[in-house]
């Protein structure tokens, strides 16, 4: 057998798996492995942070199918790296993270004040989908297929291997490489074909049902079928915070999470619920009423890859364990079979009525924009956004107030185009997502909307996206304040005083305000196009300029600091986060 480090075999095995870049900052205790990913064919894309390469591989996974792979050196590394981990399995999205730890020997157990070592791996046990160290030199390819082999079962997450690394960088003997197919499933879980005619008679029969599609969708990639089902079917789609614009919002059969009372309103009109890869979590108000029909009213198919998902936190009159866009497809052959798919016509009546409903919400919104004050109201940077960029652009969504106003303002025109951290709530995450997203989708635009507070977190990036040439285009909303907590201290404090001033005077707050950041003097002084605005008018013709750049850019927007903090449904948020009255 052939000898070689210990890196170079992580680097064939990687290519065997179809990888073509990876994500992490170099280091000497694993150059056996990154100096020799370009022999292999394997990009390697260099953050200023572990954190961001984690976050980076889980947008690239997301937004290609693929398995997302990242880096992170012993100690100081891997400990960056957790909060990246904890946010991207929490997510669900399929990331390899690789990590070096100290010499054979002197850890798992610490010999006792070892440089730079902490149990990484049950650190990381905690945190994501699984987690193994490969402590002698013939257990790497081992330990290596396993974690590919996790990372493909049930729910994707993250998936952590450990190497010591003298181990990454002596050499030594290498097996040969085995093909994916000797080690794990290559194909897609299909479903019973008597549980899909069962479904299809459910749905069939049902006097309206309903579509619920959960982040599953995006991974499985079924948006198609999706979208024939529910018209064939004149159903309403819902979606999950994680599956914005699985079906296209402006679509009349998609009901966006926005029109909360509307969807209410659906979910509980509903007789039949097919529920698609979601977990009906607690933005989905884990599908108990008031918000959903109770369950002797209201049937639920769920279809989904993990069984610990399913009948979680709503009961399932019929469970099928499935990848969902081979569920879809073969559900909508069980359905253009039948001589009838119910009262279609029935359907489109009351869908007419919750249609004009979504509607004339959406344009009451839209009036709103009529204030054309200065600094801007934030509702104008992602109406303007959805003007200027491509119907399948990319759009990433981080912050508080300002993702609350991006999503109510922002209409997802095709799939997979929204990414976010919609179980985290992670802030700094979509400045390295939008440079993942631009590695996977190198000829679609990608543009972030975030907050002053969450661009600050990983502002370095910037850096990053000019040295690896990522056009992304950044739009920081500044109000220099944490105005969603901002809004909630002066609703603890002072409520009456708030609702009637809208704002408590400045030494009425605690510890909430910001000095100014300049963002895009930040920019350019890091060698990215960057330009400042507070007019609504001065949007579009500094966003064409930022595209005409082809560079990254970033444009800092100043925002009404009061205006902001009164982003809209915040009172539906509060809600959300209680537990619902029905059980």
């Amino acid at each position: 057998m052939k000898s070689m480090p210990g890196g170079e075999i992580v680097a064939r095995m990687l290519q065997k798996e179809g990888v073509k870049h990876v994500f992490g900052i170099i280091d000497g205790t694993y150059f056996g492995l990154y100096s020799t990913l370009q022999k292999y064919g394997i990009e390697l894309i260099s953050p200023r942070h572990e954190a961001c390469a984690v976050h980076m591989a889980g947008a690239y996974a997301r937004l290609t199918g693929r398995l997302g792979v990242c880096i992170a050196s012993n100690g100081p590394g891997v400990a960056n790296a957790l909060s990246g981990v904890a946010v991207e399995n929490a997510e669900a999205n399929r990331v390899l993270l690789i990590t070096s730890t100290r010499r054979v020997g002197i850890g798992y157990p610490d010999r006792g004040g070892t440089y730079q070592y902490f149990n990484q791996v049950g650190a990381m046990k905690a945190l994501c989908k699984w987690s193994g160290a490969a402590l002698f030199p013939a257990r790497i390819p081992e330990l290596l297929r396993r974690a590919f082999r996790k990372s493909y079962q049930g729910r994707p997450g993250v998936v952590h291997v450990d190497i010591p690394e003298d181990l990454i960088n002596n050499k030594t003997e290498s097996p040969p490489v085995w093909e994916p197919s000797q080690y794990r499933n290559l194909h897609p879980l299909t479903p019973p074909d008597d549980l899909v005619e069962q479904a299809a008679d459910m749905l069939a029969a049902s006097k309206l049902p309903m579509l619920h599609a959960g982040s599953g969708i995006v991974h499985s990639g079924g948006f198609e079928a999706l979208r024939e089902i529910a018209e064939l079917l004149q159903a309403p789609v819902l979606t999950s915070w994680g599956a914005r614009g699985a079906l296209p919002e402006n679509h009349p059969l998609a009901f966006p999470m926005v029109h909360i009372k509307l969807c209410h309103q659906i979910r509980n009109t509903a007789d039949t619920v097919l529920t698609l890869g979601s977990r009906l979590g607690e933005t989905d108000w884990w599908g108990k009423p008031p918000y959903w029909a109770p369950p002797d009213a209201q049937k639920m198919i769920q279809v989904d890859i993990d069984e610990e998902i399913v009948g979680m936190n709503k009961p399932a009159d019929l469970i099928i364990l499935s990848d969902i866009r081979k569920f879809l497809e073969r559900l909508l052959e069980a359905l253009r079979s039948r001589a009838s798919v119910g009262d279609v016509q029935a359907r489109k009546t009351i869908l007419a009525k919750w249609t004009k409903a979504k509607q004339d919400e959406r344009q009451k919104w839209l009036e709103k924009l009529e204030d054309r004050s200065t600094p801007m109201l934030p509702a104008h940077v992602p109406v303007v956004c959805r003007d200027v960029f491509d119907d399948n652009a990319i759009c990433v969504i981080d912050g508080g107030n300002t993702a609350v106003w991006t999503h109510f303002y922002h209409e997802a025109r095709h799939p997979n185009s929204v990414l976010q951290t919609a179980k985290f709530g992670m802030l700094g995450a979509g400045v390295p997502q939008a440079l993942g997203a631009k590695v996977a989708a190198p000829d679609r635009q990608v543009y972030c909307i975030i907050g002053d507070g969450a661009m600050a977190f990983h502002l370095q990036e910037i850096e990053t996206a000019v040295r690896h040439q990522l056009p992304a285009i950044y739009l920081v909303m500044c109000d220099k304040q944490w105005g969603m907590v901002k809004m909630s201290q002066q609703m603890a404090l002072k409520p009456v005083k708030a609702l009637v001033k809208k704002s408590l005077n400045p030494d009425e707050f605690i510890n909430t305000d910001f000095q100014e950041i300049e963002f895009h003097r930040v920019a350019e002084a890091m060698g990215a196009h960057g330009e400042r605005i507070g007019d609504p008018a001065e949007l579009r013709p500094a966003l064409e300029r930022a595209l005409t750049a082809n560079r990254c850019a970033v444009i800092h927007v100043d925002v009404d600091p009061v205006k902001h903090m009164w982003a809209p449904g915040l009172m539906h948020f509060k809600e959300m986060h209680q537990e619902p009255k029905g059980r």
